[in-house]
């Protein structure tokens, strides 16, 4: 009963909770239907190269309501990104990884991580034309890491190519050591969060002012009933469009479920147009940006950025560290012939400090205020602009390479990192508007 009362009867949320808070709840909420429904999966899915993909026809065919349940986890992986994306959004919208939440949005961030290991080692299970070589292609991207990468690549997929070694245990963390780490994440987040309780749409600090009878949050409501009869109304309207999708059109025009993976994985046979799934494109894009060509621009990139922080900083401990590496990083990337990394190596750890950067967002945002109805212009373009750059990353990762595509992806890939690089200056230097005492509803 006190578990009850701390986090549902007595835990005081704010009262202006909006449309984007609905996003957290039904992240749980899809992590419970996932969960559920790979239990079932596994009940006839072989993790056998010579069945693997014979197994999931026969649930598809033969097992009764196996297609319901194996739609059910396929689109509900999607829709797991979709509302972690738009959970991650309302973030970055109303500051909440802004003191005192450091914490909550660092363990969130894990489980972000988590959730892409967990989507890269489902990939493979089914074993179709896609599964395979996606695998293949995003396993072998170990192999670019200077020294230790073709080892490492050797220790994930267990054998020299992918191989039933590899299914065998990308099924093993797909099935329990990920969901173990990830529950254990959400607990940690939910008791984080409660323990500083919730941000809101203004940012505004609710235990600052209590009734002085009960000591409870003026501003704040029980989240039990307010808040609990909210979310479920938020997973009714969440479950109408995602049974439409569920019933209709299943594989989303093969965003969801690539055609390729209708075909059993041919080792001998490269589809014309290999790509990760749809929420992993946008790091797929920034892999694929880096080029020879590109590396001119990148270190050019990186001694601006030096220059910046020795011109801004009045630390002389800091500016020489700057020089440090910035130097070291250009030469790394321009240096002799033998010395400097191949351009698919900054390639692969573009995309790691892409998906890594989000840790760093408390320690760089400056604003005075945390929420976006108080920040001012430049503020907003940033973030408008990053999250174009994301969704055309994103986009472009579904396509072939050309050219003009490639040119494109290059210039949103500065866009994408210019919006955190950057962000201690505009943050600060932005014209922002008092935050209110209190909540304004």
């Amino acid at each position: 009963m006190s578990l009850w009362r701390d986090h549902l009867a007595e835990y005081y949320a704010p009262k202006n909770f909006n449309f984007w808070y609905y996003f957290g709840s039904l992240a749980m909420f899809v992590l419970v239907l996932q969960i559920v429904t790979g239990i079932f999966l596994t009940m006839h899915y072989k993790p056998d190269a010579a069945q693997a993909f014979v197994s999931v026809e026969y649930i598809m065919r033969d097992v009764p309501g196996g297609w319901l349940i194996r739609y059910l986890h396929s689109t509900g992986a999607s829709a797991f990104f979709i509302v972690v994306y738009l959970h991650m959004f309302r973030g970055l919208l109303y500051g909440s990884y802004r003191k005192p939440r450091e914490l909550v949005w660092i363990i969130g961030m894990l489980i972000y991580l988590c959730l892409m290991a967990e989507a890269f080692f489902g990939y493979l299970l089914p074993w179709g034309q896609m599964s395979y070589w996606g695998a293949q292609v995003i396993v072998n991207l170990f192999d670019a890491i200077p020294w230790v990468g073709p080892t490492l690549a050797i220790w994930i997929r267990g054998d020299y190519v992918v191989a039933d070694a590899t299914l065998n245990r990308f099924f093993s963390f797909h099935v329990i050591a990920i969901p173990l780490l990830l529950l254990g994440l959400v607990v940690a987040h939910i008791m984080a969060l409660h323990e500083v309780g919730s941000n809101n749409p203004d940012g505004v600090e609710i235990k600052k002012v209590t009734d002085p009878k009960t000591g409870h949050p003026v501003d704040g409501i029980p989240f039990h009933p307010y808040y609990t009869v909210k979310d479920t109304l938020g997973v009714v309207a969440f479950l109408i469009v995602f049974t439409v999708i569920l019933f209709f059109m299943p594989e989303f025009g093969g965003y969801f479920l690539e055609y390729n993976n209708f075909i059993p994985a041919d080792p001998l046979k490269t589809p014309s147009h290999i790509a990760p799934v749809w929420y992993f494109t946008p790091y797929y894009s920034i892999l694929r940006a880096v080029t020879e060509d590109f590396m001119i621009y990148l270190a050019l990139g990186v001694a601006a950025y030096a220059a910046l922080i020795g011109w801004t900083v009045g630390n002389l401990r800091m500016r020489a560290a700057t020089a440090v590496v910035g130097a070291a990083l250009i030469f790394f990337m321009k240096g002799p012939e033998g010395i400097a990394l191949d351009p698919k190596v900054w390639g692969v750890a573009l995309m790691g400090v892409g998906t890594s950067i989000f840790f760093l967002l408390p320690w760089l945002d400056r604003s005075p205020v945390k929420s976006i109805r108080y920040k001012g212009p430049i503020t907003k373009a940033a973030l408008a602009l990053f999250v174009t750059a994301f969704i055309v990353l994103g986009y472009l990762g579904t396509l072939s390479v050309t050219e003009g595509r490639t040119l494109t992806a290059q210039v949103f890939t500065f866009i994408y990192f210019a919006f955190f690089l950057l962000m201690p200056w505009y943050t600060r230097a932005d014209k922002t508007r008092p935050e209110p005492e209190r909540v304004t509803g």
